[in-house]
């Protein structure tokens, strides 16, 4: 699938998102901005330093949501550049919401592919293994890329597989 052009916004700091979310700051990967990214939805991408880090996360969802809203970001999605595979480049991520955890989040992986893009984490047109729902046991494995051309991230495409949970069918 592909993406509409992202739109960068705010770009926040690690404390003030430690705080509203109850992550500790230590676990904030600073070397990469934490940055709100729509490619329709806009999701604030949150660096997390390790796998083992995120795995443990712990949300504060109730102060998160609140600090979301008046930054116009919808949902925090929490990325890991370590992952449970050796692949290159790695990520691992988590969606929690008021709902609870999403296994596989295709809308925020084409926001993260552009943020990666962006910031040279992955180069441009450089395909991204993102694994997500592992730790609710329904692992998912959502491919992305995006291209870099001059300053603007471009051509944001999304991929993966996944297994049918449920099927119905409705009649008026």
């Amino acid at each position: 699938m592909r993406q509409r052009d992202p739109e960068f916004a705010a770009r926040h700091d690690a404390e003030p998102i430690a705080r509203v979310t109850g992550i500790a700051l230590a676990d904030i990967d600073t070397s990469v901005p934490t940055e709100t990214v729509s490619t329709g939805m806009p999701f604030t991408i949150v660096p997390i330093k390790t796998l083992k880090a995120l795995q443990n996360l712990k949300v504060n969802l109730s102060s998160g949501t609140e600090y979301l809203q008046k930054t116009n970001g919808k949902f925090f999605y929490f990325v890991s550049r370590e992952n449970c595979e050796p692949r290159r480049p790695p990520a691992n991520a988590r969606m929690l919401f008021y709902n609870g955890e999403d296994p596989a989040t295709g809308s925020a992986g084409g926001c993260t592919a552009a943020w990666m893009a962006a910031h040279g984490v992955a180069a441009s047109g450089e395909r991204v293994l993102i694994e997500q729902g592992l730790e609710m046991k329904r692992p998912s494995e959502i491919f992305v890329r995006a291209d870099r051309e001059a300053d603007k991230v471009v051509n944001v495409r999304v991929g993966g597989n996944c297994i049918e949970v449920l099927r119905a069918e409705i009649t008026l």
